[in-house]
């Protein structure tokens, strides 16, 4: 899977398409998803041009994994999930139906969800 800078997720990176954003450091952007599938739905995306979770954990430096999932952690927080719980999602290929192929993760709460999707 190769990296292509023209998707979404590099757009809003790089301020040609706006966002609704919830949290920004230096590794890494949240905001809210457009389509929500439960009452909070937020998008976090690594700072650097990652295909998909295998292409990030196999190529982005120790700081930046360590500094991108410290950012899911704060960004739940800021969206009031941490006592109620959250869930989070990312995909990886076509079978994952992966449709934006900048690596992300979902964080989904708000709402009981059950054990599985």
């Amino acid at each position: 899977m190769t990296y292509d800078k023209t998707n979404i997720f590099a757009k809003i990176l790089r301020g040609e398409i706006p966002c609704n954003k919830i949290y920004e450091d230096e590794h890494a952007l949240a905001f809210f998803d457009i389509t929500p599938a439960a009452p909070k739905h937020v998008l976090v995306i690594p700072k650097g041009d990652y295909a998909s979770f295998n292409d990030f954990a196999a190529h982005a430096p120790q700081s930046l994994v360590q500094g991108f999932f410290a950012a899911i952690q704060k960004t739940a927080a800021i969206c009031n999930l941490e006592e109620s719980g959250y869930r989070l999602i990312t995909n990886h290929g076509p079978d994952a139906a992966q449709t934006v192929h900048h690596f992300h993760v979902h964080i989904l709460g708000g709402i009981a969800m059950g054990h599985l999707l």
